[in-house]
């Protein structure tokens, strides 16, 4: 069982929402659309749900062609950020819902929702109403309807958003576990790099319409396929330095040039991007080799456990994420550190021409 998109497209009102895309989703795997609001998760998500045709292309489920095929008649189900569940109903009957509506025998229903109930810790909240329940087990209680109907194709469009962070981590370690005792393709859509880190599985980053790179989650971090990808998959996102390789060297701002060893001595001479994430800049140096930048500091922000530090290198504009928290003082002078093993070298397409040192090593 697959799903595969073969040339799909969607455009509204002459506008293109969704650029010609090809994918395939094997059963049994979870797939995390990633991008930042307006990309095009939710257009790709209803183009696979039957929500909306097509402009262009097809749609494959199973081996079948359902390009035309109504939602109704699909194997699909649907969980948004707005969760919804029917306030007067118990947990029970709103997991039933869906199979009452689709004349199954009150016996097959009674099983089919203790099942998903175990399946989603809601056995003992059964009896319950809604409102008498946590945001993390109402999301569970959509999450639940949804699955009951054993579709073959989940489609969770950013459904932890609503919630706060505690449930929020508690929903992203159950939900691959759900998922795995599913046997059903999953597709999640997030704004949140890390978590389609945490989901694991298999992510597309997409970019106004475009999905950049689809592969396994930690091959697409460590390695993406251009500049694009690596802003998407980063948060912040990346950084980038306009850099040149002469003969046996690689010159970088203020001055400093690395050997051009390993990938980079296989580079053309002439002028790149490097790349490299807000987390490996330090602002004390922890390695031998790293190298140091003259920044100017515009604004820090403060996480708790991490400060995030914005920068001004010449007009470039970079964001760092140091451990700890630093009374910095905003304006003056700051030197920042980065070791060379962690940069990405692109070219002036954008693609990725050299990944990272510890990207190779990984």
């Amino acid at each position: 069982m697959a799903l595969e998109l073969k040339g799909v497209s969607k455009s509204v009102e002459g506008q293109t929402h969704i650029y010609p895309t090809d994918l395939t989703l094997e059963k049994g795997t979870m797939n995390v659309l990633l991008g930042p609001t307006l990309s095009g998760k939710t257009s790709l998500m209803r183009l696979m749900a039957g929500l909306d045709a097509p402009a262009s292309g097809r749609i494959i489920w199973n081996g079948e062609d359902v390009t035309g095929q109504r939602v109704q008649d699909r194997k699909v189900a649907m969980v948004y950020q707005q969760f919804i569940n029917y306030p007067s109903m118990t947990v029970y009957e709103n997991i039933a819902s869906p199979l009452r509506l689709m004349g199954v025998d009150k016996v097959e229903i009674d099983a089919r929702v203790r099942e998903t109930a175990e399946l989603t810790k809601l056995t003992p909240m059964l009896e319950r109403k809604p409102l008498e329940l946590s945001g993390g087990q109402q999301q569970r209680c959509a999450l639940a309807r949804a699955l009951v109907k054993n579709a073959g194709l989940v489609l969770l469009d950013e459904p932890l958003a609503n919630l706060d962070y505690k449930l929020r981590e508690e929903l992203r370690v159950e939900i691959p576990k759900i998922f795995e005792a599913s046997g059903s393709i999953f597709v999640y859509a997030t704004t949140e790099p890390e978590e389609a880190l945490l989901l694991g599985g298999n992510v597309a980053t997409l970019s106004e319409g475009r999905v950049t790179q689809f592969g396994p989650t930690p091959s697409v971090y460590r390695k993406p396929v251009d500049a694009t990808t690596a802003r998407v998959f980063s948060d912040p996102p990346m950084n980038f330095l306009p850099i040149s390789k002469t003969g046996d060297r690689v010159m970088f701002g203020d001055g400093q040039s690395v050997p051009a060893t390993g990938k980079l001595a296989e580079l053309s001479d002439g002028r790149y991007a490097a790349g490299f994430r807000p987390n490996h800049l330090e602002i004390a140096k922890h390695s031998p080799d790293a190298m140091h930048f003259t920044t100017t500091l515009s604004v820090t922000e403060l996480t708790g456990s991490e400060t995030f530090v914005h920068l001004d290198h010449f007009g470039e504009r970079w964001v760092g994420v140091v451990q700890g928290v630093h009374n910095l003082e905003l304006g003056a002078e700051l030197t920042v550190w980065l070791d060379p093993r962690h940069v990405y070298i692109f070219g002036e397409d954008g693609k990725l021409v050299a990944p990272a040192a510890y990207a190779l090593a990984a």
